[in-house]
């Protein structure tokens, strides 16, 4: 999962890094991996700065200082496709044809047809192993194939019809041409989001224009007429105009639902779904849930979330079972978010460093804990451990979203299913994994009604992790098996320390 950003000022004279930076810091939540922004300056000249590392660290004052430019792309990125190398922080840059920067938000299903394709019949070098790059290139042919000296929006319109046929998965993008403009589009099925808005120009004259993975990003900088990009959909703005056509349009609208149980900030709205009100409907259902299993026998004492993600959903649960709600753990706010660290050491060492329980509210006490999901059941373990050991009598368990059996190919980091604690296993089997007394799993119709509740329009979600059925109809038993393989928590750290040779193209450093 990653964050991507694009911006362009009417003002010439005025700097676009400056709320790129901004952005990146409001969408840190998506990846914490690396950080990345290309601006667009004087001639069509392109600026860039990307390297791993959180967005404070990456961006030094003097690295700013030289993006110049009134536009400008902006990624943040956890490694889904490829490795955590720092060659592979977006956005990437081809020169050819017209200078293109493109950040990419998902994971393609059908990356090695493309590579294929991309060095046999296309001749574009690939430098590195991630599928953005290959996204880029294929959209790069696509424009090369009009052998204009400049083009029109006509030409990038075709380009990415032509890439919507080609590419399969998931994938939100931004993209610059040099002295040109901005493009943003979804895929087909609209499962990564994206949106868009504007705001008058500070010199009062013209508009300014975003995309952004979130709502929440448009809302702090005060955008407005913000929409989310439809599936199938390209915007293309330039320095005269917005210009915008939906190319295609599936049957099947499929957001990713786990944007909604986890990956969004709770004040951003996608796909017309408040995220923090669908959050506290699914702590509504989840309350009906634990009431009707446990029965007459509940024996619980206090409800204590997570943080953060279920917190809506906790506050929710404990008015509807009448029970208190407490704040039972600390959390450390420097430390990273575990589900999205490499490494099952690395995230189950970070928890206790992240969480620090309190024993005044877990004492001699029958708690209910809740989290937005169970994945690796790492962190699950050890939350429930601390609870214990601080003095919990039982220790219930309930997770705002369905048990986790399949992996997901749409851009989020759970692909192994040996690594998934629910895969294969029954609810009593997780239980005794993780430690707790109970486990409580929200039932798949519920989470999706919690979502429905405030877009009726939209009928599908993808739910792949929970059912196992894949929206885009090209995921193989054999294309999982692969991926398994490539995304393995020990290749994936053995390619952090064994990928530094491979270069970064034009970084600033």
């Amino acid at each position: 999962m990653c964050g991507i950003s694009a911006l362009l000022l009417a003002d010439p004279s005025q700097v676009a890094v400056g709320e790129l930076l901004e952005s990146l810091g409001l969408l840190q939540h998506r990846g914490q991996d690396a950080a990345g922004i290309v601006t667009c300056g004087h001639k069509g000249r392109l600026f860039q700065c990307k390297g791993n590392g959180m967005v404070r660290d990456v961006f030094t004052q003097p690295r700013l200082r030289a993006l110049s430019g009134n536009m400008g792309v902006a990624h943040v990125r956890y490694p889904t496709a490829g490795t955590p190398a720092d060659s592979e922080a977006q956005p990437f840059y081809v020169n050819s044809p017209y200078g293109i920067a493109m950040a990419h938000n998902g994971n393609l299903t059908n990356d090695s047809e493309l590579r294929h394709f991309l060095d046999y019949e296309a001749h574009r070098h690939i430098n590195t192993d991630s599928d953005s790059e290959l996204l880029l290139n294929i959209f790069a042919n696509n424009l090369q194939k009009t052998g204009k000296f400049r083009i029109n929006e006509q030409d990038i319109f075709s380009a990415v019809e032509g890439l919507y046929s080609e590419c399969r998965g998931a994938y939100a993008v931004t993209a610059m041409l040099a002295g040109f403009g901005l493009i943003g589009f979804r895929d087909p099925h609209g499962i990564r989001p994206l949106v868009f808005g504007r705001r008058k120009s500070l010199s009062g004259k013209g508009f300014d224009y975003m995309f952004a993975s979130e709502s929440v990003v448009l809302d702090a900088l005060d955008f407005t007429d913000i929409e989310d990009v439809q599936p199938g959909e390209v915007i293309i703005v330039s320095k005269s105009a917005v210009t915008r056509r939906r190319l295609v349009v599936e049957e099947t609208i499929a957001p990713c639902i786990f944007e909604y149980v986890y990956f969004a900030r709770p004040d951003s709205t996608i796909d017309g779904i408040p995220v923090y009100n669908a959050r506290l409907d699914m702590g509504v259902k989840l309350a009906r849930k634990v009431k009707q299993e446990l029965g007459e026998g509940m024996d619980i004492d206090v409800v204590i979330p997570v943080p953060d993600t279920s917190r809506a959903a906790a506050l929710q649960l404990s008015h509807e079972l009448g029970l208190p709600y407490r704040e039972g753990f600390n959390k450390n706010r420097y430390v990273g978010r575990t589900f999205i660290m490499p490494g099952q050491e690395m995230r189950r060492k970070s928890v206790r460093r992240k969480l620090n329980a309190m024993p005044t509210e877990f004492k001699d006490r029958n708690v209910l804990l809740v989290d937005d999901s169970i994945v690796r059941g790492t962190t699950s373990q050890e939350i429930i451990q601390m609870a214990r050991d601080v003095g919990a009598k039982k220790v219930y368990f309930a997770s705002a979203a369905p048990a986790i059996r399949y992996p997901n190919v749409y851009g989020i980091d759970m692909p192994s299913r040996t690594e998934l604690v629910a895969a294969g296993n029954s609810d009593d089997d997780v239980s005794a994994a993780i430690g707790a007394d109970r486990v409580f799993f929200q039932d798949l119709d519920d989470l999706i009604a919690s979502c429905r509740l405030f877009n009726p329009k939209i009928t599908t979600f993808d739910t792949s992790v929970f059912d196992g059925k894949y929206v885009t109809g090209d995921v193989s038993p054999e294309y999982l098996e692969k991926l398994e393989e490539r995304r393995a928590d020990c290749s994936k750290l053995k390619a952090d320390s064994a990928d530094n040779e491979v270069i970064g193209l034009h970084n600033y450093k």
